[in-house]
């Protein structure tokens, strides 16, 4: 068990340990240690959009520099590019400063290694280590130096237009993209207008404070209306830092993680190119799984995390996996999730085969799917309840094997998650909500 790092770095509320700049000034000394001894010198920092990544930078800059680490600052930035820059710029590190799909008064801490993966254990182990030793900085001559990375953007730009084949172009299709506010609004409307299509951009406006706030990918209404109102062909929704996307057709209906693995998978598959199977999570709808299957794409399933998804691909072979949010893993064009390019493989099938979002999907049958999130200071004691236990075994199986039943901690937030899964919706939402009770009852015992 570590003390800080999660399933992605360290998260919490800013200014609650140990999202704090103190904290933060040590990380970046500890990390710096860490990577020194391993004869590492250069490290890059980008940041999503919110108030306090730029407080977070800047005495991360500070402890990595003091620990004779060089830092190279990547401004406003998705995750997905820090990955990417981390290995075009043949740093030995990339640090990304965001919360994600969280509201503007949370942050994080997370971490890629030298090849743009997330760091290993034995690594963040070592940092932990090195956070229970006094700071001290290494002697004038020895300290690091911090510059910024020129045009940091526009290499990603370039990097996401070769994500697809060169001969594609997206003229004649009209797009809505909403970068929620956060750290793709500088460059998501230029990948696609730079490939041809007509953008309007929505949720491109960051303040600071209003990042995932009623727009991105946890609030795809506001990019499905949008669709409506200009008559686009299609909606893409980013989240606040780049990594999960959600489409939306002409009609403004909604396309989810799931949806878009089924549609990369096949296309990919049509034209043998898909190597293995697809990986997704327990949360991954059973209409995918049976999909995939009948379309002889071997499907396996993990614990919610792109962590774990990523870490079965790997061990599998295999170069595709997600999950239900829209986090999209295509490894054989980045090493981790990618919402931008994730997005342009879809468009990309939808551009090739002359196919609306609707077609694409016509070998998919969903199953009805209900999720009720309930706040609670101890997920682990609430999920674990006897009662709630109890109540999840008998709706199971009441589902006689044609439904799923999950409850779990979330690995960012002190939520329990529900998620009932069967053939009939009112069937689904009844289960749902009578767990929800004897969950709620269970979290005031």
């Amino acid at each position: 068990m570590r003390e800080f790092f999660g399933t992605d770095g360290i998260r919490g509320r800013v200014g609650s340990a140990p999202i704090t700049p103190d904290f933060c000034l040590h990380l970046g000394w500890a990390t710096g240690k860490v990577l020194a001894s391993r004869g590492s010198r250069m490290v890059v920092i980008g940041k999503d959009t919110r108030i306090s990544g730029y407080m977070f930078e800047s005495v991360l800059e500070a402890g990595l520099v003091s620990a004779g680490v060089d830092v190279g600052l990547l401004s406003p930035i998705p995750t997905p590019a820090v990955a990417y820059l981390t290995r075009a710029l043949s740093a030995d590190a990339g640090i990304v400063i965001s919360a994600s799909h969280n509201p503007y008064d949370d942050n994080g801490i997370k971490f890629f290694d030298a090849d743009g993966n997330k760091l290993p254990d034995d690594r963040e182990a070592a940092i932990e280590r090195q956070l229970k030793e006094p700071l001290v900085s290494v002697g004038s001559r020895d300290l690091g130096r911090a510059f910024r990375v020129e045009d940091a953007r526009g290499r990603y730009i370039e990097f996401c237009k070769s994500t697809i084949d060169r001969r594609l172009h997206l003229h004649g299709l009209k797009v809505v993209v909403d970068c929620a506010n956060g750290a793709t609004y500088a460059v998501a409307p230029k990948v696609f207008s730079e490939l041809g299509a007509e953008v309007t951009a929505i949720g491109a406006d960051p303040d600071g404070t209003n990042i995932n706030d009623q727009v991105g990918s946890t609030h795809p209404e506001t990019v499905a209306a949008a669709v409506l109102e200009a008559g686009a062909d299609v909606g893409i929704a980013f989240d606040g830092d780049g990594d999960r996307v959600v489409l939306v057709d002409a009609g403004g209906r909604v396309y989810d993680g799931d949806d878009l693995l089924y549609i990369v998978a096949t296309a990919a598959a049509a034209k043998d190119r898909l190597k293995g199977g697809v990986v997704g999570t327990v949360m991954t709808n059973l209409g995918l799984e049976q999909a995939l299957d009948a379309a002889q794409i071997p499907f396996e399933r993990t614990a919610v995390g792109d962590r774990y998804v990523l870490e079965r691909m790997l061990a599998k072979g295999w170069q595709l996996g997600g999950e239900s949010s829209g986090h999209l893993i295509c490894l054989d064009l980045t090493t981790t999730g990618d919402g931008i390019v994730a997005a342009l493989q879809v468009l990309g099938a939808m551009v090739e085969t002359d196919r609306s979002l609707a077609d694409l999907l016509e070998g998919m049958q969903r199953f009805p799917q209900t999720m009720v999130n309930i706040d609670t200071g101890d997920p682990t004691h609430v999920i674990n309840h006897a009662a709630v236990v109890e109540a999840a075994r008998d709706i199971e199986a009441s589902l006689a094997g044609r439904g799923r039943v999950l409850v779990r901690p979330s690995g960012t937030e002190p939520v329990v998650r529900i998620m009932v899964e069967g053939e009939h919706a009112e069937a689904v939402q009844a289960h749902a909500e009578a767990l929800a009770n004897v969950v709620r009852q269970a979290n005031g015992a």
